[in-house]
């Protein structure tokens, strides 16, 4: 498959890139497409072109391959433990009954399979190949002659014959449909089987009759825009431009009837100025700009995407990656003097520095999507700090979401938890196997930790891009077609030494792109033992340009001393206190690790003596931190708002940190992340 010729250089925010004539060899078998999109500088490689084999994304993928997919699959084609998969046969004539279930359950489903053909892709499990042939045959029966795919609707519609669509505000019909299509693309990728997709073709074809008809009211209906990323796969997959077209009428509606902050839709997308609202449909809609920008070059949605992108990271992110500060609230940009009309916001970003900890709601999903609008970023531009925000939440913000033995899940992220905390919050309490309420989180976290290695390298016309650290195997092609196979060594993320071998290479210089991640300073690379005299800053890649053969090495050596990190002092919450971070990793306070000490005692002094050390947690070998902490004070508040300060001398106290995303593993605890210092 070859892409045709063309010349072109296109000016981006703040660089230009120019895109030479050549022919080219397409990957389409990556999770993102980009092998023809003519506005990106990366593609990603194929689906199975990079495994896992030893450390830390090794043993996640183990847990993921036989914990978390057969307990995921176990979980949704269960009618006793989810309606996702019986609301189908119920739709599709095959069983009896009512719809239940949140009206997302679909696209919990389609990711549920989406994480199997990730996994399958990798492994060539059978079974997993024989499990998807038969749910997408009740999917395929369930549809109907039109296209129309929404059990909840179905279902109702055979009971009483009303034939009602997208008629609700809070529709998740078209999300539905965009989870599907996403699903549909990477088991084609997976299998090279066309089933799944013929359904997805039939959704899209339906959409787009459906939007040239419909009201400017129904066409707003349609919130957490998963379907603008899984429309333009579709068009990456079949080439068929009424797709790519769809997706760009859709962007192009948005705020043209009345809409609210909570839905990011009160304005129209290229007159946003600030990140507002629901952080999942937020984070989700930038991640399908950014893929239509992808094909049509639109520097109006990318002009807001770096508004976007700026607002979140430099204002209203966590530490650990978190996205989404409220549980609710009052939208800063819907505020008004008469009540009736302030726009109330839920699960959404708040003001700048508004970033509470007790409370922090930071859902999985909203995680989710920050990783996957900042991997598209990083294909457009081949800017790193897009690949450090990736990898944030890997380790951070969306591993937090999963039990170390793959099996019970967080909805939120909080970045504390205490006892005494006065307020019962909707989504408190320990992880859980199935969240009743809202279960969209585990089988997003799932399909992610199953496709982790797809993130971990690109390509482009210039060479090889190490986005990710991780042992692992690489065979793949570069952008003209000639074969490159390497291995990568490494324990990352608890050291920072990393090796990688060429075990196979073109015969005429490439480059090899290695990323120097933004939290590193004084990193050193070595080839064949000879440092290398490459500039090499932090937050950037190194580029190592030269003829390489088979049997070169490239050492890569990243400083990984423990930090103590502050946030800005206008985030009240966490002023005169630090977060403490190795490397890529963010480290909490467990009360567990720490017995008969309130966590609130506890103060770290800026000279900082924590030392890593490793441990098993569950099974699981980590890195633990060890120092000592000053203990304020030993006492207890009561039903008091304010004391005087205690007069008496801080007591040295052994402590231990762990990984922030290993916290609650071992049954009820209290945990922070934020700890007061001691200058």
């Amino acid at each position: 498959m070859k892409l045709t010729h063309f010349f072109l250089t296109q000016t981006f925010t703040g660089f230009t890139v120019a895109l030479i004539s050549l022919t080219t060899h397409a990957q389409p078998n990556a999770l993102v497409n980009t092998a023809q999109s003519r506005f990106v500088r990366l593609q990603g490689v194929n689906l199975n072109e990079v495994s896992w084999t030893t450390g830390f994304w090794a043993d996640r993928f183990q847990v993921c391959r036989d914990s978390m997919v057969p307990q995921l699959w176990k979980t949704y084609t269960d009618p006793n433990l989810s309606h996702s998969y019986e609301n189908f046969r119920i739709a599709a004539g095959l069983a009896s009954g009512n719809f239940k279930g949140p009206s997302f359950h679909d696209g919990d489903f389609y990711k549920t399979l989406e994480s199997l053909a990730g996994m399958y892709a990798i492994t060539r499990d059978k079974k997993l190949d024989v499990l998807m042939d038969e749910a997408i045959a009740v999917i395929g029966k369930a549809q109907t002659p039109d296209g129309y795919i929404y059990t909840k609707a179905i279902i109702q519609q055979k009971k009483n014959g009303e034939k009602k669509m997208f008629e609700e505000k809070l529709s998740f019909e078209a999300y539905n449909f965009g989870h599907l299509m996403t699903a549909a693309c990477v088991h084609y990728r997976a299998t090279g089987k066309t089933a799944l997709l013929d359904i997805a073709k039939k959704a899209t074809n339906f959409l787009i009759g459906f939007y040239n008809n419909a009201s400017p009211e129904q066409a707003r209906n349609a919130i957490c825009p998963s379907h603008y990323m899984g429309i333009i796969e579709m068009y990456r997959t079949t080439r068929e431009p009424a797709y790519l077209a769809l997706a760009q009428k859709l962007i192009d509606i948005r705020g043209l009837s009345e809409g609210t902050d909570d839905n990011s839709d009160r304005v129209p997308f290229r007159k946003m100025t600030k990140v507002i609202g629901h952080a999942v449909r937020a984070n989700y809609l930038f991640a399908g700009a950014a893929d239509v920008f992808a094909e049509t070059g639109d520097s109006t949605l990318l002009s807001t995407l770096d508004l976007m992108w700026d607002d979140v990271i430099n204002h209203k992110m966590y530490v650990t990656g978190g996205c989404g500060a409220l549980y609710d609230g009052v939208s800063p940009e819907g505020t008004s003097y008469k009540p009736d009309t302030v726009q109330k916001v839920h699960q959404s970003y708040g003001k700048a520095y508004q970033l509470p900890n007790h409370s922090a709601h930071n859902e999985t999903c909203a995680n989710i999507g920050n990783l996957l609008w900042n991997y598209r970023m990083l294909q457009i531009t081949g800017q790193a700090k897009y690949a450090d925000v990736m990898e944030l939440e890997l380790y951070n913000g969306i591993l937090s979401g999963i039990s170390l033995d793959g099996n019970k899940f967080f909805y939120t992220n909080p970045l504390s938890a205490s006892d005494d905390y006065p307020y019962a919050l909707r989504w408190m309490g320990g992880r859980q196997r199935y969240i009743s309420k809202s279960n969209c989180c585990p089988p997003n976290t799932v399909r992610t930790l199953a496709e982790v290695s797809s993130y971990a390298y690109s390509v482009s016309d210039k060479g090889l891009w190490v986005n990710l650290f991780g042992a692992n195997q690489l065979e793949t092609t570069l952008k003209d077609g000639s074969a490159i196979r390497l291995t990568q060594e490494t324990v990352y993320p608890w050291d920072g030494l990393i090796k990688l071998r060429l075990q196979q290479a073109p015969a005429k210089p490439f480059s090899v792109f290695v990323r120097i991640p933004g939290w590193c300073q004084g990193a050193t690379i070595r080839v064949n033992g000879v440092v290398v005299s490459a500039v090499i800053r932090s937050g950037e890649y190194a580029e190592l340009n030269r003829t390489w053969k088979t049997g070169d090495k490239i050492e890569i050596n990243l400083p990984m001393p423990v930090k103590l990190i502050e946030a800005n002092p206008l985030v009240e919450e966490t002023r005169n206190q630090v977060a403490v971070k190795r490397g890529p990793v963010v480290y909490c306070l467990e009360s567990v690790d720490n017995p008969g000490t309130k966590l609130t005692t506890l103060a770290l002094s800026a000279k900082n003596n924590l030392k890593p050390k490793l441990m098993t947690l569950e099974n699981t070998e980590l890195m633990a931190l060890e120092g000592t902490a000053q203990q304020t004070e030993n006492r207890s508040w009561t039903n008091q708002l304010y004391r005087e300060v205690s007069e008496k001398a801080p007591v040295a106290k052994t402590v231990r940190l762990i990984p922030y995303y290993a916290w609650s593993n071992r049954g009820h605890s209290e945990m922070t992340v934020w700890i007061p210092l001691i200058r």
